[in-house]
């Protein structure tokens, strides 16, 4: 049943997308409840071996989690592999956890369209714990920022490097850095790497106020590491939930939800007006010809958008 809902918040058909909203709002009553969040890096970073580990111990805590796993679309069949659950199958197995790959969509930010909206209904489902994986694209992953609580970013042992990758935006945002794949022979390296993330983090400001972001090891592989990333976690809420740090940051991400969804959908009427779809080839050639610039275009468009739609009726 959990499936078969995100499967109707998920889809694109309008009449779905109606009920879709029926069902949202029956169960907002229900959402609220659950710990947020996210978890990032570079692609090969071993994010979901880490989820894996990291879910499994908490289903062992007997906790419910449930796993929101964004999977990278084609920008050419718009498809997806979406197979997250395989590279799970253990935690996948558990009774009290709940795995969920999505298509990024070409959705920016690493998320998918509708992940806010997925996570609503596994909270309302009664799981205690939610973590998003993304893409793992790099620094425009800063869209997970605007919908979880706690962010976590898994860098590399070697992260000179990864950091050049990344750059410094996704740095702002973390609440935690692991280094992972911390075992081995890969484990002086993944120390020089903690010791060179700290100093970068020195000279960053805080991702939320009243917390001090640290660098930590962890293996997804062997588990080590694990428990001291949830006690990171479970720290950052005893010490941020009572000073209404976290509520205060919810409301903010709904805000921004609202204004989110208003430009994509000014953006969207815009691009169906029969106006402007008659005049955008014609302004197209002329700055391609050099007749006029292209802020002289744009203005040119959204005047006709703004004269070409009748007056809204009065109340």
């Amino acid at each position: 049943m959990l499936g078969r809902a995100i499967t109707l918040i998920e889809s694109t058909v309008p009449a779905h997308e109606v009920l879709a909203q029926e069902v949202l709002q029956r169960l907002l009553p229900f959402t609220g409840r659950a710990r947020r969040v996210g978890i990032t890096g570079v692609p090969g970073v071993g994010k979901s071996t880490f989820i894996e580990a990291l879910g499994c111990f908490l289903c062992g805590r007997g906790l419910r989690v449930a796993v929101l796993a964004i999977d990278p679309s084609s920008t050419l069949s718009r498809g997806s592999i979406l197979g997250d659950k395989t590279r799970m199958e253990r935690l996948s197995g558990e009774p009290n956890a709940f795995v969920r790959p999505s298509p990024s969509a070409g959705c920016a930010g690493g998320v998918a369209r509708r992940t806010r909206e997925t996570l609503w209904v596994c909270e309302a489902a009664g799981f205690d714990v939610v973590l998003v994986e993304t893409v793992g694209v790099g620094q425009g992953e800063t869209a997970l920022r605007s919908l979880v609580d706690f962010f976590l970013l898994l860098l590399l042992p070697g992260a000179g490097d990864e950091l050049q990758g990344i750059k410094r935006g996704i740095m702002e945002l973390a609440d935690a850095v692991l280094i992972n794949k911390a075992d081995g022979e890969n484990r002086a390296r993944a120390e020089f790497a903690r010791s060179e993330q700290s100093t970068a983090l020195h000279h960053l400001s805080s991702a939320t106020p009243g917390w001090r972001t640290e660098v930590g090891l962890c293996s997804g592989r062997t588990g080590e590491g694990v428990l001291d990333a949830w006690a990171t976690v479970e720290r950052f809420y005893a010490q941020l939930g009572p000073a209404g740090v976290i509520a205060v940051r919810r409301r903010e991400q709904m805000v921004r939800w609202l204004d989110d969804l208003v430009r994509d959908g000014l953006l969207a009427r815009f691009q169906r007006d029969p106006a402007i779809r008659d005049l955008r080839p014609v302004l197209d050639r002329a700055v391609l010809d050099g007749e006029i610039t292209v802020v002289q275009a744009a203005m040119r468009l959204l005047e006709t958008f703004v004269t070409a739609r009748p007056p809204e009726p009065r109340t």
